[in-house]
């Protein structure tokens, strides 16, 4: 048993949007020229640091949750960074807008410290689970994230799917795999309960492998013709 728990957590810790991310960042960083100025917007773990040694890097982010944070270059509120206007070339700013209570707040910051010409590159969520409870505040529909960067006078040049419908589906059935209840109580108790116990187990197991399959489908080809997406990247910028 422990065994084949084993092979299911092996099987439902892979991950797409890991990938595309790290893709997303790679991008960024590739689109600026040496000696450019960076900020690392919500950076966390700073996992795309290494990225950007090409250019004079630097990283905030508020600190309110308790996980690993990397060595930052200052804390701060993300809308009241400590920097005068016209400060960076390139923000990154990758799955973090979710997590701050006023959005269009930040993003007009983001635009301040921005130098004309600069851009921000940006990732945020659609369809993804509460997380870093309780700063977990928002979903973005392409809609909503376009009608925010207007508001506040981004030039938007791309909103695309970071992942496919297959990474979205992996992701699904990832959840279903981690949280579908085993307990006969779950299911209402008496005999129906075990049945719907030992049926749950066993969909658990397809669950997993599905999710691996479509995890694999995602990474060899991102199918965004139908279906929800996971995150939307977004590049827009700020005019010169």
């Amino acid at each position: 048993m422990r065994t084949l728990k084993t092979a299911i957590l092996k099987i439902i810790k892979r991950n797409s949007s890991r990938k595309y991310l790290a893709d997303f960042a790679q991008q960024a960083a590739n689109s600026v020229p040496p000696g450019s100025r960076v900020l690392d917007a919500g950076a966390g773990e700073c996992p795309y640091r290494s990225f950007f040694g090409h250019v004079a890097y630097e990283s905030t982010d508020l600190c309110l949750v308790t996980k690993a944070y990397a060595k930052l270059t200052f804390i701060s509120d993300l809308a009241k960074i400590p920097v005068k206007p016209d400060s960076y070339d390139l923000v990154l700013c990758s799955q973090t807008l979710e997590h701050v209570p006023d959005p269009k707040l930040l993003l007009a910051e983001l635009h301040r410290v921005l130098k004309p010409g600069g851009k921000l590159w940006l990732s945020v969520p659609l369809f993804y689970e509460e997380h870093e409870i309780p700063y977990d505040y928002y979903r973005y529909t392409r809609y909503g994230i376009a009608h925010l960067l207007d508001q506040v006078h981004f030039q938007i040049e791309s909103i695309t799917w970071l992942e496919g419908y297959f990474g979205t589906l992996a992701y699904q059935l990832k959840v279903g795999t981690k949280t579908l209840p085993l307990k006969p109580s779950d299911y209402g108790g008496s005999l129906g309960g075990v049945i719907m116990t030992c049926f749950a187990l066993f969909i658990k197991l397809i669950f997993a492998v599905l999710s691996a399959l479509f995890t694999s489908l995602d990474l060899k080809h991102k199918y965004s013709g139908g279906g929800m997406c996971k995150n939307y990247a977004i590049v827009a910028k700020k005019p010169s």
